[in-house]
């Protein structure tokens, strides 16, 4: 679990998180992020009902990609707020895949230290 000065909460912070920031996407996720100008990361999840129309399916993926944040959280760079944004791809992949995937993303928009 992300601890709370990691995580997006309020919906302003999506907003903002949309309406001013620059995004990639790959197959089966993507990202937008925008500088927070805070002392940490700050992230959010979005999975829509039209990857899974069950919740538990939605709710293994987002805990999945929490746990790969969590344990990535070293090696991401400080003061952005970042939005994963999941595609009907994901579904039924492994966790090996999702994270290799998490990773290229933050790769291409330099977000690794």
């Amino acid at each position: 679990m992300l601890l709370k000065k990691n995580r997006l909460q309020h919906r302003k912070d999506f907003d903002n998180a949309f309406k001013s920031s620059k995004g990639v996407f790959a197959k089966i996720i993507g990202i937008k992020f925008v500088v927070n100008n805070l002392e940490n990361s700050r992230f959010g999840i979005i999975i829509s009902n039209k990857i899974s129309k069950k919740a538990v399916i939605r709710n293994k993926i987002k805990r999945q990609i929490r746990e790969i944040i969590r344990l990535n959280l070293d090696n991401i760079k400080k003061g952005f707020d970042i939005v994963i944004i999941t595609r009907i791809g994901i579904v039924g992949k492994k966790y090996q895949e999702i994270e290799k995937n998490i990773l290229e993303i933050f790769k291409k928009t330099k977000l690794l230290k």
